[in-house]
């Protein structure tokens, strides 16, 4: 393992369970591959609140959107066996699309530049008020006109991915369940991935809903079977087996079920999301974004109760999947956190003998700060922040138990002292960080009962 990755992923699992708890999420899951290897596996908080269950990394989530990599992933295959083609239209494998619909070729629905209607003219299947749609309400509204001309710009369509599920079942004569299962789920080796709910049959956590408007969660059960829209959004699967397999499809990856070429084109960036400020782009069934060393691929998930996210970071081989069961969920920004902390542990070293006492979460009533050893100083963090080191503080180690806060805001402390407080028995206590005497959470806790 990388040297400093081990306390990376101590401080990840840290960090996130306060996340869950400071944000008041129900639950959250998490797995991180270096190289093919599940590195840190875990589980936070409930995975049905009205039943108080637990949640654990054995849970499956509806991860939505993230099937979109799968089908793509099945595409190049059959791409590979000389089954399709890239540039073959879409009418040559679904008769009753309009001619225009017709006329894309699989490479622009891949990439989401075909111009098709996202979520058709009803789209009640994503917010509980009807089925998903079948194969013939699919075909029924792509026998329309595409809402642009292709390949104008990057547009996200879920009844173009449904498209592509029947697009493969006309070219392997199987179910895409049934072949999807078979030549990209198994081969791979997932033993808890399905794609569809209504093939789960392990333990599974509940989607819940945000706290308005009824100023309490309520469970949104997630069982909904997705139908012809399986090979958009219908994926069942737990955060080891996400992070497995998008970690295959790293170019890098010595061993996937395709080819270093076909890895190379799902994620290269074909079209940038222009209006949007985050800087992502779309490839084949991928999205990335990022730069230089750090920059990333993967995808989301919205599903009804669920929100998710995997990013693969090619030059670190490291993969992060992020899985939530709240419709308000912090995948997202989560999924960032733990790279800002992963980049950090990069560049600044594990904790050296100097350096590594000066850790654990220390407390006032103003809030929580983090002491994160690296390998010649140590940072304040704050772990209420999407990224805890923004604006951190640092301390040089003068001493044992001894140090001197030498880069901070001029609103904070520089120049002042920091030292650690020990009992009588070595165990430390407290910590002083210029004038403020910080204690554990228990203390803090004992603290203001009496006060308060």
């Amino acid at each position: 393992m990388t040297p400093w990755l081990p306390a990376a992923l101590a401080y990840v699992s840290d960090w996130l369970e306060f996340q869950r708890r400071h944000h008041d999420q129900p639950g959250c899951a998490i797995a991180i591959a270096e190289g093919p290897e599940i590195v840190l596996e875990a589980a936070f908080g409930t995975a049905d609140l009205a039943t108080g269950e637990r949640l654990t990394p054995r849970h499956g989530f509806r991860i939505a959107s993230h099937s979109k990599t799968f089908t793509s992933a099945g595409i190049l295959r059959l791409v590979e066996a000389g089954a399709l083609r890239l540039d073959d239209t879409v009418g040559s494998f679904v008769p009753g699309l309009h001619p225009d619909a017709a006329a894309v070729t699989i490479a622009q629905v891949l990439s989401h530049s075909a111009g098709l209607v996202r979520d058709g003219t009803d789209a009640g299947y994503f917010i509980d008020r009807r089925p998903n749609p079948d194969r013939a309400q699919i075909v029924a509204e792509l026998a329309k006109p595409p809402i642009l001309p292709a390949s104008q710009r990057f547009k996200y369509s879920n009844y173009g991915y449904g498209l592509l599920g029947l697009v493969i079942e006309a070219a392997t004569g199987r179910s895409y369940a049934d072949w999807i299962a078979d030549e990209v789920v198994a081969k791979v080796g997932l033993a808890e991935t399905k794609p569809d709910i209504t093939l789960w049959s392990g333990p599974m956590a509940s989607g819940h809903s945000p706290k308005l408007p009824l100023d309490r969660r309520v469970v949104l059960p997630g069982d909904n079977p997705c139908d012809a829209m399986i090979s958009a959004a219908g994926f069942v699967a737990t955060a080891a087996d996400t992070a497995r397999f998008f970690a295959q499809l790293s170019p890098k990856a010595q061993n996937s079920i395709l080819s270093p070429l076909s890895r190379r084109e799902m994620t290269r960036r074909l079209w940038a999301d222009e209006d949007s400020a985050l800087g992502r782009h779309y490839g084949l069934g991928t999205i990335s974004g990022g730069e230089g060393d750090w920059s990333w691929f993967g995808h989301s998930g919205g599903f009804q109760g669920f929100l998710t996210r995997t990013a693969v970071l090619p030059k670190q081989d490291l993969t992060v999947s992020v899985l939530t069961n709240a419709i308000d969920g912090l995948a997202h920004p989560w999924l960032d956190g733990v790279l800002h902390i992963l980049k950090r542990f990069s560049q600044d070293g594990a904790p050296s003998t100097a350096t590594r006492d000066w850790s654990g979460r220390w407390w006032t009533i103003w809030r929580a700060n983090d002491l994160v050893p690296f390998a010649d100083k140590v940072t304040i963090a704050n772990p209420a922040q999407f990224d805890p080191f923004f604006e951190s503080s640092e301390i040089a180690i003068e001493g044992p138990d001894q140090g001197r806060i030498v880069r901070a805001s001029g609103f904070s402390s520089p120049g002042e002292p920091a030292r650690l407080a020990r009992g009588a028995g070595g165990t430390i206590e407290s910590v002083w960080l210029g004038g403020a005497n910080l204690v554990t959470e228990e203390a803090l806790r004992s603290e203001m009962t009496a006060r308060y």
